[in-house]
């Protein structure tokens, strides 16, 4: 950094709604997004929701001489739909896949959620860029994943309680993270996230901000967002953020941030159903700006409590979902048993005559053989989603302890 003491960094994010077959005018809107990311030249990319690498790869082709770096995080069976392009070269890249994630297909929120990391070195500065997707809330007032992406938002701080770093920071000089969060700037899983790992709000600290009122990245006049989903909130809801941190001798602000909404350019449709976040961060070394953990000790207790209670309420959701599915495979088991043993007293004649038209008595069996599958596999998920969450109920109530005790130790 000698000669320029302070570094500028422009940040871009995106859901794109890149859903192979699902998503309307997939094709045409990834290729507008290539065009508006070549004309802009930002620095770092950040996107979400592109599931078809083929997409990834037209972007790739498309974005090669403006971002010349570049990182998609393959998981699963479709992938994570996370991926990063950069003008700095990427030195290591990691995935992780959060625990726990919603089983069901008809919810449109049935993919692996997980969190990509790029590891890039700016000038001598060294970078841990994190790019994630949690899950979708769909019911505000009757939010049933509220556990899950609490669990999601503990993991990914996974923070110890009796240290200031977390391994957002490791051996970083600057954290960033971005993503589609899927939860407004005052809920809960938010508020730990800051709280725990120290991350500041690009929004909330910008010094000019240029966009949408409230910097809401999910609005009703967007021709492609669910009107009705949007109908508590008549601007719209902030769930994409940019959080920054600078580590050990790094100062990081934001010096502006651009959530621009509206079609694209020359066009009758905007880039996704979300809106972008454009952020222009400044770098300098210096004493870090950002809290320790000790600055939010008595708050952050308070939020581990609330988001402890909240993973409270999803186990015991969980126990009781899993004591259904488990009753009904019983059920199916022994519904098969019984039709077993009429085939078999058929067949040895110990019956006058079939009990049950042949045709009824093979869709019975049939449909018992589905149900028994069905709810075999949701009592395994919702057994593995007991689990987890007593895991991490566990890990917030030691946190919250070590919390608790620190000020009678100074």
């Amino acid at each position: 950094m000698e000669g320029d003491p302070t570094l500028r960094l422009r940040v871009f994010d995106l859901n794109c709604w890149a859903i192979r077959y699902l998503s309307k005018r997939r094709q045409e809107r990834v290729q507008l997004i290539g065009d508006a990311l070549c004309r802009e030249g930002f620095d770092l990319v950040l996107l979400q929701e592109v599931w078809s690498e083929r997409d990834y790869s037209d972007l790739k082709v498309k974005l090669g001489g403006c971002y010349p770096f570049s990182h998609y995080f393959r998981s699963g069976v479709i992938g994570s739909g996370l991926c990063v392009f950069s003008r700095f070269p990427i030195l290591d890249t990691l995935l992780y896949q959060y625990s726990l994630n919603v089983p069901y297909m008809l919810q449109r929120d049935w993919f692996c959620k997980s969190v990509g990391l790029v590891v890039i070195k700016i000038s001598g500065i060294v970078f841990n860029v994190y790019v994630t997707h949690l899950h979708a809330e769909y019911c505000r007032e009757k939010d049933a994943y509220l556990p899950h992406r609490l669990v999601q938002a503990w993991e990914l701080c996974a923070v110890h309680p009796d240290r200031e770093a977390t391994h957002l920071e490791g051996a970083a000089d600057v954290v960033l993270l971005g993503g589609d969060l899927n939860m407004h700037p005052e809920d809960v899983g938010i508020r730990l996230l800051r709280g725990l790992t120290g991350l500041r709000d690009a929004f909330a600290e910008a010094t000019r901000f240029e966009g949408c009122e409230d910097g809401c990245t999910l609005v009703p006049n967007n021709c492609f967002t669910r009107k009705s989903e949007l109908l508590p909130f008549p601007l719209g809801i902030r769930i994409d953020y940019i959080l920054y941190k600078g580590c050990l001798h790094f100062t990081v602000k934001c010096e502006e941030l651009k959530n621009p909404r509206g079609t694209a350019p020359g066009m009758d449709i905007p880039f996704s159903d979300h809106e972008a976040v454009m952020a222009t961060l400044h770098t300098r070394q210096g004493q870090a700006a950002g809290d320790t953990l000790g600055t939010f000790e008595p708050t952050l207790a308070d939020v581990v409590t609330e988001a402890r209670t909240e993973v409270g309420v999803g186990l015991r959701a969980a126990q009781r979902q899993r004591y259904s599915t488990g009753r009904m495979a019983v059920l199916a088991l022994l519904l098969l048993l019984l039709q077993a043993a009429a085939a078999l007293g058929a067949l040895a004649g110990l019956a006058a005559g079939q009990p049950f038209p042949k045709l009824s008595f093979s869709l019975l069996a049939f449909l018992a053989i589905g149900v028994l599958l069905l709810a075999t596999g949701l009592h395994l998920f919702h057994t593995m989603e007991v689990k987890m969450l007593q895991g991490t109920e566990e890990q917030m109530r030691m946190a919250l302890r070590a919390l608790q005790e620190r000020p009678s130790d100074s």
